[in-house]
C-alpha cells in the first residue's frame, strides 16, 4: 500500500519533454510508482481531473535566511508552489560569524530581517538550528562572500593583506565542507563592493575544489552591465567552476531594448566556449532592495554608523547629494519610481508604500534630502521597490535556454504590515500565466524545467526536481487554467490562485491556497543523499 496516490494528472515531469496523463504514487515521502496503477490502494488518493502535476518549485535565488526562522511556515514560498529554496545569495548569508564583528554583521545583514543575535558561527550551527526549529519547505546555503570578508575585514575598502587572504580561504573551506553549495558576491553592496576580481577568483578557487559553484550578484546592472558579465565570466573560467548570474536585468532607461541583447550573446558565446555560465531571472519590471544602495559606494566604508555619521555631516552630505544627483540624472532615474517597502520604527510607518517622490512633498523637503534624512532615522534600515527595468528586455532574458527563475524573495507571513516586492509571493505562478500562458514565449515543459529541474542541476540535486521514481516527492498541483499570480504591487502578501496542492517530502503543505500547518521540509547540505 502507497501512502499516496495522485490519478489522473498531466504530468509535467520538469526534464522539457512532452506532458502525459498518468498515476503517481508516494511511499516514506519518494515517488515510488508512476503510470497506470488502477489496482494499487493507497491511505490517501487523490483525482487530479487532468490539472497539472509538476515538480517542486526550486527557488535558485531566495533570502529566507533569517525569515525561516521567525516564520517557519513559509507561506510566501508554499503557497506559490515553491518546495525548495536556496539563501545565502548576493553575497549576504547568516555566517561565518566572527563575535568579535558581529555587531557590523547585524547591520550588515539587518535589512533582511535579521531580528535577534546569532546563534552560531559556521554553516553546521546554522543549518542545525533551521533544522531544529522546523521549516515548510527545504531549504539549502550558500556561502556569501561578503559576510566571509566582513568577518575577517569589516567594512575596509582595501585590498586583503596576505595573512588576511589566507584566513578568507579557511573560512571557505570550512564552510564548504560543512553543506554550503557555493559562494555567492553582493558586488553592489559593502563590503563585496571593495574587492577586486582577483580577490574573488581566489575564494572561488577554494570552492571548485568542493564541486560549488559561483554565484554574482553583478558590480554594474546598467551602463557597465556587459563589463559585469565579462568579469563573472572570467571567475569562472580562472577559477575552473560553474558560475550563474543572478536576477539578471538591465537597469537604467538608456540602457534598455538593446544591452540585454549584448549580455545574452555573450553568455551564449561562453557556453560555445565550453565555460557553464547560466543565469536565473525574476518576472518584474522593478527590483527590492536597501535603500542605502542609492547611496556612494565610498559612503560604507567601516560600516554603517561611520556611513550614518556621514549622512549627518553637512559638508560630507552635500557631496553625496551631488554624487547622487548626478548618477540619477545619468540613469534617468527618478524618486517617483522607488517606493518603500518597510521601516523598522512606528514613527515612519506611514511611508510604507509611498514612492520617495510622494514622501518629500508631504514633508514640503527634497526628495533627496528626504531619502537621506529617512534612512538616519531608521539607522539605514530602510527596504524599497524600485521600477528600473523594461518589459521586452524581461521577455528576452526569459527566453534565454540558459535563464532558470529565481524570485530574489524571501519568506515572509500573509499578515505582514509591510509593503514587499510581489516577487516574494507569486514568481512562479506569473512566470507560468503571464509569459507562458497569455504571452505564450515558451511551452509550460519549459517554463517548468526553468523552475524545477534545471535549478535542481545547477545545485547539484540528484534527487529533485524531477517527477522519477526514487526522487523525492515534491510536487505542485495546479491548475493550469486558472493559475494567477494574484500578489500585486499595491496587496503582494497574498496567496496564488489555480494552485490545488502543494505536497514537500510527500506531505500535504498546501490545499487551495491554504497551508495545512505541516512542517515536512528538510535542510539540504552539498555532498549529503
Amino acid at each position: 500500500m502507497y501512502d499516496l496516490i495522485i490519478k489522473n494528472a498531466k504530468v509535467v515531469d520538469g526534464t522539457g519533454a512532452p506532458w502525459y496523463i498518468a498515476d503517481v504514487a508516494v511511499l516514506n515521502g519518494k515517488i515510488a510508482a508512476i503510470g497506470r496503477l488502477h489496482d494499487a490502494s493507497a491511505t490517501r488518493a487523490v483525482d487530479a481531473q487532468q490539472n497539472v502535476l509538476a515538480p517542486g518549485f526550486i527557488d535558485i535565488h531566495s533570502h529566507s535566511d533569517f525569515g525561516i526562522l521567525q516564520h517557519n511556515l513559509n507561506e510566501s514560498r508554499i503557497l506559490q508552489g515553491v518546495t525548495t529554496e536556496l539563501a545565502g545569495d548576493c553575497g549576504l548569508s547568516p555566517m561565518p560569524v566572527n563575535p568579535d564583528k558581529v555587531d557590523l554583521l547585524q547591520k550588515y545583514v539587518g535589512f533582511l530581517g535579521s531580528g535577534g543575535g546569532f546563534d552560531w558561527t559556521d554553516t553546521t550551527g546554522f543549518l542545525d538550528t533551521v533544522a531544529n526549529n522546523g521549516s515548510s519547505v527545504n531549504f539549502a546555503v550558500m556561502l556569501g562572500h561578503g559576510t566571509v570578508r566582513l568577518a575577517v575585514m569589516g567594512f575596509d575598502d582595501r585590498a586583503p593583506t596576505a595573512d588576511e587572504l589566507q584566513e578568507m580561504r579557511r573560512l571557505t573551506a570550512l564552510n564548504m565542507e560543512q553543506g554550503c553549495f557555493g559562494l555567492s558576491t553582493g558586488l553592489i553592496y559593502p563590503p563585496g563592493c571593495f574587492a577586486k576580481n582577483d580577490e574573488i577568483i581566489d575564494l572561488a578557487r577554494v570552492v571548485a575544489a568542493y564541486g560549488g559553484f559561483y554565484e554574482s550578484h553583478m558590480r554594474w546592472e546598467g551602463d557597465e552591465v556587459l563589463q559585469s558579465v565579462e568579469d563573472t565570466i572570467e571567475v569562472a573560467r580562472q577559477a575552473g567552476l560553474p558560475a550563474q548570474i543572478v536576477h539578471h536585468k538591465i537597469s537604467g532607461r538608456k540602457n534598455w531594448k538593446y544591452k540585454a541583447h549584448a549580455t545574452t550573446a555573450r553568455i551564449a558565446k561562453a557556453r560555445e566556449e565550453g565555460l557553464d555560465i547560466t543565469a536565473d531571472q525574476y518576472p518584474y519590471c522593478a527590483s527590492a532592495t536597501t535603500l542605502t544602495s542609492t547611496l556612494p559606494t565610498w559612503t560604507f566604508e567601516g560600516g554603517t554608523e561611520k556611513m550614518l555619521s556621514r549622512l549627518q555631516d553637512p559638508e560630507i552630505r552635500q557631496k553625496i547629494v551631488a554624487e547622487m544627483r548626478a548618477t540619477f540624472s545619468a540613469d534617468l532615474k527618478q524618486w517617483s519610481d522607488v517606493f518603500v517597502a518597510s521601516v523598522p520604527g512606528e514613527q515612519n510607518a506611514w511611508v510604507k508604500g509611498l514612492n520617495i517622490e510622494a514622501i518629500a512633498e508631504r514633508q514640503g523637503k527634497d526628495p533627496f534630502e528626504a531619502a537621506i534624512d529617512l534612512l538616519i532615522e531608521e539607522n539605514g534600515d530602510v527596504s524599497q521597490v524600485s521600477f528600473g527595468m523594461c518589459e521586452e528586455d524581461v521577455e528576452l532574458i526569459m527566453q534565454q535556454p540558459f535563464v532558470m527563475i529565481g524570485s530574489d524573495g524571501s519568506t515572509i507571513p500573509l499578515d505582514t504590515t509591510d509593503v514587499p516586492h510581489p516577487r516574494n509571493f507569486g514568481t512562479f505562478p506569473r512566470v507560468i500565466a503571464k509569459y507562458c500562458r497569455d504571452r505564450k514565449l515558451f511551452s509550460l515543459e519549459t517554463a517548468i524545467h526553468k523552475m524545477t529541474a534545471m535549478p535542481a542541476a545547477r545545485m547539484g540535486l540528484g534527487d529533485r526536481g524531477v517527477i522519477k521514481v526514487g526522487m523525492w516527492a515534491d510536487l505542485v498541483l495546479f491548475d493550469f487554467a486558472m493559475i494567477n499570480d494574484t500578489p500585486s504591487f499595491a496587496k503582494p502578501a497574498a496567496a496564488c490562485e489555480g494552485i490545488r496542492q502543494v505536497y514537500v517530502n510527500g506531505v500535504l503543505t498546501a490545499e487551495n491556497g491554504r497551508h495545512t500547518g505541516a512542517l515536512a521540509g528538510q535542510v539540504l547540505r552539498r555532498g549529503e543523499d
